[in-house]
């Protein structure tokens, strides 16, 4: 019952099925699934008769003595491309790569090799270079396993994939395309779409353990941190509060307690965060030491593995700074008791928000040992997977709980499938270098068609020493991309990784930053399509351009959402940067409006201050028109830049911290575009019940070929100014850029459905 009010019923179909002495076909309206009698085997053709799937048919299934169970697929080693796995390293295509799906504590992992990481997440994505189709696999085992991508070889054989798992059932949903986007929307309509966040989780997270690991008066240096910031003119929204805050006099850190020296006054701390405009979001962990003086009473309440029933001990081994005991989520009272402890210490404190750290479940040794499950029992291997979901299913309610309208919002390393039902994530303690620059954008692109969109990686890198000048600027640059964007360090050289730790290039820091909280409308716009239909924040340039195989292997450059190819620097001392261009779109720069065909690789010269994008043809990208000092859900003033082409967006408004959205209080604005060779017609529609403070609009229409002849709004022409200085002045009318080809159009922000009309026709001057 723990989840019954989370799941999802479907109506089932009812096929078409035949049988003769060979085989049952199961036919749909996309699909025919033919499952031969002996030797077993399924095969799986679209109504074209592309084959979608094949099992192994020589050898699909097994079980060994050890009750490991594995499943042996067919693939095209010169055709199929693999994607997803959840959180891995390396290159974004995991064609002849083995796969542990075995969450780890992974400090300062390897960016390109390291396996396992902090996530469990058994599902990918092929994709063929023939067919064009994708199909995606979700093996629901919560088991060890072991994705084998075509490195085992057998000559007895057709060239196979396998997954293998520990125990469990062989139970996978197999997901037809055959595009992309179809694929991860049904995956998350089996794990759950992404959760809903108050805005200021797409802001500047500041965060560092030096601050929280300073003998005394840790407070007043985070507080006076968040006011460098704002001496800075550098917008943050949210501090991370690293777990010093719980060391006790033996430097032991002791879950639910606070170091009275470095924090003497935990509530008023964090009153006067909420009144600088940062909340604190303190880390918190399930494993609690014997010496930590609630041990006694977590015990004595059945809280840890190892007390699935009354009177048994709890399980006992080596946990960070000793021996110590895990709490277990699979135990109905260990969870209520967590919830009492979060109010106790933390939530009655003032405290909104949730950091879940070190919770793989990765230092207990003894797999065998049993878990609650809910009264059923289980051993550890099958539930240590399922651990995290249910500590941040458990945050998320107590958050609800203490404050029921209040947006819950938490943080979390570990992982199984469905996390972002619950949590953004990130990709645990990364080490410093431009290898981690480089890589960990392919391991953010994995996890969002993972189905979790809403994550990302330490910005600077968390261990080893801090990042010199040029390294520093470039992965802000690219962190302000991320759906999570925190510069968070653990530096071995006694230095913290700030946003002004080189002076001469804070101004960098800043406009990268900055740039990120224009783009705040569209974030916001991209993480409510994460929240209704699963789709990705940060997107793999094949999501997009899935008829392009020349992006299958591209995991450097990215999406933002539909609009904005991202091609960042990521290289030390680079003068220039190689951007292949997706064919099926055209493109323009996104400062100076360059037009570029597509399906070409272009050679843009770069600087330290450079971020190269390039907006898409069927763009329509919503960016803050007045500068924002913090992450909002409304904005007063918007300005959208349009690529040209047909194109749809649906704009999101609420007001970002509450669940009124929930009840109807929300805006969507729907704005299509369509055109043909005498005009552009631009329409709004809108639907919720949330009354925004948008009153100012400023449209960027791309439009190199010509200028307009005159512009309605509403029915009404509006003016049309032949100088900026003038246009500059007027709060309503439009202005041809000639140096941009761009047609700049400004008027209210049209509240009600309304429709804008940009006439090409031709202009005749000499009447003739």
């Amino acid at each position: 019952q723990l989840l019954a009010t989370e799941r999802k019923k479907i109506n089932a179909l009812v096929p078409l099925t035949t049988e003769n002495a060979h085989n049952l076909i199961i036919s749909t309206a996309t699909l025919g699934i033919t499952i031969n009698k002996n030797p077993f085997y399924i095969q799986i053709h679209d109504q074209q008769q592309n084959l979608v799937y094949s099992d192994l048919k020589s050898r699909p299934y097994t079980q060994d003595q050890l009750g490991r169970v594995t499943h042996y697929t067919e693939i095209d080693l010169d055709n199929d491309s693999f994607y997803g796995f959840g959180e891995k390293t390396g290159a974004i295509n995991k064609l002849r790569r083995r796969l542990v799906q075995n969450a780890k504590d992974t400090l300062a992992y390897d960016p390109e090799f390291s396996d396992p990481l902090y996530k469990h997440i058994p599902f990918y994505i092929k994709l063929n270079q023939q067919t064009q189709a994708a199909v995606g696999f979700f093996y629901h085992n919560t088991y060890e396993s072991v994705f084998d991508m075509g490195v085992e070889h057998s000559n007895y054989h057709h060239r196979y994939s396998s997954f293998c798992a520990d125990g469990g059932d062989l139970d996978l949903f197999i997901l037809n395309g055959p595009s992309m986007a179809k694929v991860v929307e049904g995956y998350s309509e089996i794990t759950g779409k992404s959760a809903m966040l108050p805005a200021y989780a797409l802001g500047y997270l500041g965060s560092t353990m030096y601050y929280v690991e300073l003998p005394e008066n840790c407070d007043r240096e985070i507080v006076n941190f968040v006011k460098k910031c704002r001496q800075e003119d550098i917008p943050i929204d949210n501090f991370h509060l690293s777990s010093g805050y719980t060391v006790d006099q033996n430097n032991k850190r002791q879950l639910f307690t606070w170091n009275q020296q470095r924090f003497p006054n935990p509530s008023d701390f964090f009153q006067q965060m909420h009144a600088n405009g940062a909340p604190v979001t303190p880390n918190i962990k399930p494993g609690v030491l014997l010496t930590n003086p609630n041990y006694p009473t977590m015990a004595a309440k059945q809280t840890f593995i190892g007390q699935s029933s009354a009177n048994s001990s709890p399980y006992v081994d080596y946990w960070w700074g000793g021996l110590g005991s895990f709490v277990d989520f699979t135990n109905p009272v260990a969870r209520q008791t967590w919830s009492d402890y979060l109010d106790a210490t933390l939530l009655n404190h003032g405290v909104t928000s949730l950091w879940n750290d070190n919770c793989e479940y990765d230092s207990l040794t003894d797999r065998s040992v049993v878990c609650n499950f809910d009264g059923k029992s289980a051993p550890l291997a099958q539930l240590k997977s399922i651990q995290p979901n249910l500590m941040a299913l458990t945050g998320r309610r107590a958050l609800l709980k203490h404050n029921p309208n209040l947006r819950p919002y938490s943080v979390n390393r570990g992982g199984f499938a469905g996390i972002q039902r619950y949590s953004q994530t990130w990709a645990g303690d990364n080490m410093t270098s431009w290898k981690s620059l480089k890589f960990n954008i392919a391991t953010i692109l994995g996890m969002g068609l993972s189905g979790v969109a809403n994550n990302g990686c330490d910005i600077g890198g968390f261990w080893g020493p801090h990042p010199d000048a040029e390294l520093f600027v470039r992965w802000v640059q690219n962190g302000v991309f991320q759906p999570r964007f925190s510069i968070h360090s653990c530096n071995t050289d006694n230095t913290v990784t700030e946003p002004w730790m080189f002076q001469d290039k804070t101004h960098l820091i800043r406009a990268a930053i900055k740039l990120r909280y224009r783009l705040m409308p569209y974030f916001y716009a991209l993480m409510r399509a994460a929240h209704i239909h699963g789709t990705p924040i940060m997107r793999p340039t094949f999501y997009e351009f899935q008829h392009d195989p020349q992006t299958y292997n591209q995991g450097v450059d990215f999406m933002l959402g539909s609009s904005l190819l991202v091609a960042n620097v990521v290289e030390a001392g680079a003068t220039n940067r190689q951007v292949y261009l997706p064919i099926g779109s055209n493109w323009y720069d996104f400062y100076t409006r360059q037009a570029y065909t597509g399906g070409q690789t272009i050679s843009v010269p770069v600087e330290l201050s450079s971020i190269p994008l390039f907006i898409r043809d069927s763009a329509i990208l919503a960016l803050n028109a007045n500068e924002a000092k913090q992450a909002s859900g409304n904005f007063p003033a918007l300005r959208l830049i349009l690529g040209g082409a047909n194109a749809q967006f649906t704009l999101y408004q609420d007001d970002g911290i509450s669940q009124e959205y929930l009840h109807g209080n929300y805006r969507e604005t729907l704005i299509t575009l369509t055109r043909d060779n005498e005009q552009t017609l631009i329409n709004f529609q809108h639907n919720g019940d949330f009354i925004a403070p948008t009153q100012e609009l400023y449209l960027k229409l791309i439009n190199p070929q010509k200028g307009p002849f005159w512009i309605s709004v509403a029915g009404e022409r509006i003016a049309h100014f032949l100088h900026r200085d003038k246009f500059n002045d007027a709060k309503t009318g439009w202005y041809y850029s000639n140096s941009k080809g761009c047609v700049e159009i400004k008027l209210d922000f049209p509240n009600r459905d309304s429709q804008i009309i940009v006439s090409f026709a031709h202009f005749d001057l000499i009447g003739m």
